[in-house]
């Protein structure tokens, strides 16, 4: 396989405001490289542990690149970032990713001035579910309920942002979205200014920190679809998944099982990101996979079948290119098939 440059080196990380820095002493004869890890706000679970991706590349990939991680409005916003050359690696998901290339939403009309995002890496699956403040939830007992109520579908421009237009627009629902600060969203349910909100588990497990914060402050409860709706679901190819809640809730949700629509997400690169470098990144976090998962539940999935789910990611959108390195790395795996494309 080709390599678009010489090969980059490497990184290391320590903590500055607002981004995690990697950066150490280089060789004399090497210029350290900026390699900006996008991702989107602080109060979201991409940011949150970017920290303990941070340390795994740190002390496997040496001393001569410095990796910042740094945080965006949104999803898409990191995702454009990184594509108009502001970010080396962007954070997205496997919807985000449709978007790109299908020109739709956020995307319309968007032409990506230093390349599209290509399959790269692809680190957990996040689950989207409703939830309604407790004092008001016995008037919703199906997702249609929803339909033209305002909501907060989290940030505009999120993955579980897109996944839920995507569920309305299965499912022919008004989509009425009402924009808040994550941090106020206990308020916003307990004064009726939303009547409901998006939530998302990370692996089943990690709520998200502005969750946790609401969970803190108000009581909710968990809506489910109804069987019509999961029906619905599964022939749009987004059947739901079971999620126990005592795995993300620390209060009673109201349900045994909560049912979410899973979305994989991932870091993914542009084809100019040197392949060797992408290839030494996969390896880094393979071989750390088990201690990503001790550090966060959500990793767990990516500990179990690491391989399976870069197939996983890549067969969600299978027209998509897949960058050299991850390429290699599913070739050495026995894990490369055929009808994939690979990203010049």
């Amino acid at each position: 396989m080709r390599s678009h440059h010489k090969a980059l080196h490497l990184l290391a990380a320590t903590a500055v405001v607002g981004a995690f820095t990697l950066a150490t002493v280089l060789p004399a004869d090497a210029q350290r490289q900026s390699i900006r890890w996008a991702t989107s706000n602080t109060g979201s679970y991409g940011y949150m542990v970017g920290s303990a991706m941070a340390q795994v590349l740190e002390r496997a990939l040496g001393d001569e690149v410095v990796v910042t991680v740094q945080p965006y409005p949104s999803t898409t916003a990191a995702m454009k970032a990184t594509m108009e050359g502001d970010a080396e690696v962007g954070y997205t998901a496997d919807v985000g990713m449709r978007q790109i290339y299908d020109q739709d939403g956020a995307f319309e009309g968007y032409e990506a001035p230093n390349g599209r995002l290509v399959h790269t890496w692809y680190a957990y699956p996040m689950e989207s579910f409703m939830a309604a403040p407790v004092a008001t939830a016995d008037n919703y007992s199906c997702w249609g309920d929803f339909s033209g109520e305002p909501v907060f579908f989290t940030p505009a421009g999120f993955m579980n942002w897109l996944n839920f237009r995507r569920i309305y627009d299965a499912l022919g629902y008004e989509f009425n979205h009402v924009e808040i600060d994550p941090s106020t969203q206990a308020d916003a349910l307990d004064g009726g200014s939303i009547t409901g909100a998006v939530a998302y588990t990370t692996a089943g497990r990690s709520l998200a920190s502005y969750w946790r914060e609401t969970e803190l402050r108000t009581d909710v409860r968990v809506i489910n679809p109804c069987e019509d709706e999961i029906e619905a679901l599964r022939a749009a190819g987004l059947a739901p998944m079971e999620v126990d809640p005592t795995n993300a809730f620390s209060k009673d949700v109201g349900v045994e099982t909560v049912y979410g629509v899973p979305i994989l997400f991932a870091y993914n690169l542009r084809p100019d990101m040197d392949a060797d470098l992408a290839y030494r990144m996969l390896v880094a976090f393979y071989e750390a996979r088990d201690e990503l998962a001790e550090s966060d539940p959500g990793f767990v999935p990516m500990a179990n079948d690491f391989v399976g789910m870069q197939v996983a990611g890549i067969n969600a959108n299978p027209d998509i290119p897949v960058h050299q390195g991850l390429a290699r790395f599913l070739e050495e795996h026995d894990a490369w098939d055929d009808s994939w494309t690979i990203a010049e």
